[in-house]
């Protein structure tokens, strides 16, 4: 089993709240991280039918059988089981006692907005990262050049990670990616949207994620992307809402301050995962998407979604934007920090060339050199370059 950087904080936080809640993308490892990390903890799914309707015909029955610890997966089954957990915990509020899961992330959160809000941690599993799949550490001081040693380089090529993805099955089973992730879609258009938003039209919803997908990495435009899919504004916003929520999607806003500058509002697209990024982009494998107009887009996918797991995965809040102005001078990634805004621009290209650095000096500029900037790129070195930071892929974040 491949160690999961989120399980210490699992760990930690479950010793301070009664109530843990784990969320994240179907098949992201949940249950396995769970079992592993409290291996004494009673488990019980609610996916199994006898389970599921004992916890429905009799809740507190249900939950009075558990002397000690229990995990609770797939708990979103059972709806009026949380008001029961709350009551449950309220009497005795123990730290660790339960530990809820489930792969519909909408109606599991809903559940838990409603009836354990102040009662629960709740933390996010993503698919694996680089550095989780080469046996590498959690960089948490992501972001900030502290004169600390650059952690140990990845091997390997990027592109086979981007086209490959991080979700676990593919990695546990070393199963074919393109096969994996073609059944892993399908089976979430069946399960998860169809269960969320009643779309009749599975096809016309294949071809909305397609159309996403062919636009990451740039400014979100709902109305263009309905029009293009023959649906209605007000249908691509909440089609994208539901990708957002079950960790498909996510949207990179826009840095706020405006150095007296007119600014973009629009955020921009991503998806969580490269894998699925490039099924849906038709980019089978590292060759294709060496050539593929659409390589530098999915590189700057894969820096930024790891950045983000690194968040997540540390128990850390992402706190992560681009900036743009009216003119089109644009930093791809700002790193809100402690120390202040981390400009990053990303590059897929494996050398350098002076124009990587233009979005970068910009800011610089306008900024009065307040921040020092951060360039990531395809290649292999990591160095300093004047006042500016040039890190490899393999040292990132």
């Amino acid at each position: 089993m491949i160690p999961r950087h989120l399980a210490p904080t699992l760990v930690r936080v479950s010793e301070q709240y009664p109530i843990t809640t784990l969320t994240g993308p179907r098949q992201s490892g949940k249950t396995t991280l769970l079992r592993s990390a409290f291996p004494q903890h009673h488990y019980v799914s609610l996916e199994a039918p006898d389970e599921r309707q004992f916890a429905i015909e009799d809740p507190r029955g249900f939950l009075a059988q558990f002397t000690g610890p229990v995990i609770l997966d797939e708990a979103q089954h059972v709806p009026d089981l949380f008001s029961y957990i709350q009551v449950f915990s309220d009497e005795r509020p123990a730290p660790g006692r339960f530990t809820l899961s489930g792969s519909q992330n909408f109606l599991l959160m809903r559940q838990v907005s409603q009836s354990l809000a102040g009662r629960t941690y709740v933390s996010h599993l993503m698919p694996f990262s680089l550095a989780e799949l080469h046996g590498l550490g959690l960089r948490t001081n992501v972001g900030v050049d502290d004169g600390a040693p650059l952690a140990a380089p990845l091997p390997g090529d990027w592109r086979d990670f981007a086209t490959t993805g991080g979700y676990p099955p593919i990695h546990d089973r070393r199963l074919d990616p393109s096969e994996w992730l073609s059944r892993y879609f399908q089976t979430y258009l069946q399960r998860d949207v169809r269960t969320l938003t009643q779309v009749g039209d599975l096809e016309a919803f294949r071809r909305f994620v397609s159309l996403c997908a062919g636009r990451v990495g740039q400014l979100l435009n709902l109305s263009s992307l309905g029009n293009d899919c023959g649906i209605s504004h007000e249908t691509a916003r909440r089609w994208l809402s539901v990708l957002e929520a079950s960790f498909v999607t996510f949207r990179l806003q826009p840095h706020h301050e405006n150095f007296n500058k007119r600014l973009t509002k629009s955020p921009k697209l991503y998806f969580l995962d490269t894998g699925l990024l490039c099924y849906l982009l038709q980019i089978p494998d590292a060759n294709q998407l060496a050539v593929h107009a659409m390589r530098g887009a999915v590189f700057e996918n894969l820096i930024i979604a790891e950045l983000l797991k690194s968040y997540y995965h540390g128990g850390l809040e992402p706190r992560l934007a681009f900036w743009r102005d009216h003119r089109g001078n644009e930093v791809d990634l700002v790193i809100n920090t402690p120390r202040g805004a981390v400009p990053v621009e990303i590059k897929s290209g494996a050398t350098i060339a002076s124009d990587f650095f233009k979005g970068l000096n910009y800011w610089d500029r306008i900024t009065s050199g307040s921040t020092n900037g951060l360039l990531v790129y395809g290649g292999d070195r990591s160095f300093r370059r004047n006042d500016l930071l040039v890190r490899s892929w393999r040292h990132w974040p």
